[in-house]
């Protein structure tokens, strides 16, 4: 049986969604329910937070990187809790132009293979009754697609929110709620958006304060309604990722954080053991590993740390020498010759490939990514197809060595950063979401 929940989704970013997801899991959590969170698309920021609102693993959905048997898999995460709240990415139907293994990864796709109904946060700033107008537009572009109604946010005064409401009667809209403009209720953002929940100066307070206020000014008995009101059964149970090796050492802290958790739940129920260690904190990756996994995160936040780690650097070099490495984004910048950072020093790094890469020569790289492997990752074959997905700022200097894999955008288009290897050592500027064969 499948577990009834919403999508909380907006016309665009930037409209407030995530603090109206935090609020209304800390909010629901508070009244005694059990609330399994969802994000729908490639991001790895927003589940932290959603993990420390609420208490459960929050989990990533994608249409275009993922099959249906792994949505049904990780969907399957929600047995046992009451209801899903699943946060949308960007608009409600923002995706490629190209259809993927489901969808083209739009949220709005996996609100409809779910059954989850939408609530539709919208920014009524600067407008009253047109408001309804937007409402609207958005629940009759796909009549297909369930809608439990609108919470209005950054409502300027009674009398607004009387002009909104009016409009939304007027379209026979719900709504769920009308929050007041408050400009301390933000959290802190960097380049790859929200400043990560383990870096927050006061998480804690910041979400208790999200859920105080959307309790009094959200419907919470219209939100546990509208989230039972609509669901589908689920597609058949499918499998989550197998992992590359049987130990596994994974570097695991502010610099080395982008682990998608289904990958991570999938290495561990297969019997892989994950060994998590701190670069910044100096320590060297578990001697009987029998592969280290760098993952991305923010190392040009924290390159002259990583430099200095002399313990973690040549345990890695020594665990290179016999076994495989593999490092994504951040984590493949720092297994090459050098990194510089944003006021332009250069920063020695590992040196375990001929990498040498800027932030100071800032580019945003974003899109989502198929690769075929033209080398092996580890357990991960040649000719291996993967799915996922790239988002960096940092530029190519040098890279010597031969290119790890082939590599297009969403649209076949091909892409210069194919990612490198030399001997045991690889590494890719993308993020593996899913095996694409």
């Amino acid at each position: 049986m499948s577990v009834s929940g919403l999508m909380i989704a907006a016309p665009a970013s930037g409209t407030g969604k995530t603090t109206v997801m935090l609020g209304l899991l800390r909010a629901l959590v508070e009244d005694g329910a059990v609330v399994q969170p969802f994000k729908s698309g490639p991001d790895y920021i927003d589940p932290a937070f959603h993990r420390a609102a609420c208490g459960r693993a929050s989990f990533n959905l994608d249409t275009w990187a993922m099959n249906g048997e792994l949505i049904a898999a990780i969907a399957g995460e929600a047995v046992g809790a009451d209801m899903v709240l699943a946060e949308a990415s960007m608009g409600l139907f923002d995706g490629v132009a190209s259809r993927g293994a489901v969808g083209n990864g739009a949220s709005a796709d996996i609100a409809r293979t779910m059954g989850w109904p939408v609530v539709l946060v919208l920014d009524v700033s600067g407008q009253a009754q047109s408001a309804a107008a937007t409402a609207l537009g958005f629940k009759h572009l796909d009549d297909t697609l369930p809608f439990a109604g609108v919470i209005l946010n950054r409502v300027a005064s009674p009398r607004h929110e009387r002009l909104v409401r009016r409009g939304m009667e007027a379209i026979g809209m719900p709504v769920l709620g009308a929050l007041p403009r408050r400009g301390d209720l933000t959290l802190p953002e960097r380049h790859l958006g929200l400043v990560q929940a383990v870096e927050h100066p006061d998480l804690e307070r910041a979400i208790s304060d999200y859920a105080a206020f959307l309790r009094a000014n959200v419907d919470l008995n219209a939100i546990r309604h509208a989230a039972s009101s609509n669901s589908a059964p689920p597609p058949a149970p499918g499998q989550l990722p197998l992992p590359p090796a049987q130990r596994i050492a994974i570097a695991r802290d502010p610099a080395f954080s982008f682990v998608y958790p289904h990958v991570l739940e999938g290495w561990r129920r297969a019997g892989a053991e994950i060994m998590p260690f701190s670069p910044l904190a100096n320590e060297a990756p578990a001697r009987d590993a029998d592969l280290v996994w760098l993952p991305g995160g923010y190392p040009e936040l924290h390159a002259g740390t990583i430099a200095a780690a002399t313990n973690f650097l040549t345990g890695l070099r020594h665990h290179a020498k016999t076994r495989p490495v593999h490092g994504e984004c951040g984590g493949y910048m720092v297994l090459g010759e050098a990194l510089v950072d944003k006021s332009g020093e250069r920063h020695r790094m590992a040196g375990l490939l001929g990498l040498v890469t800027s932030y100071a020569q800032r580019k945003m790289h974003l899109g989502y990514r198929q690769a075929e492997l033209l080398a092996p990752i580890a357990g991960l074959a040649k000719g291996k197809r993967l799915r996922g997905h790239e988002f960096h700022y940092s530029t190519i200097l040098e890279q010597t060595d031969a290119a790890l894999a082939c590599v297009t955008d969403a649209d076949g288009v091909a892409v210069a950063e194919t990612g490198s290897y030399r001997g045991r050592v690889t590494g890719t500027f993308f993020h593996m979401i899913a095996n694409a064969s």
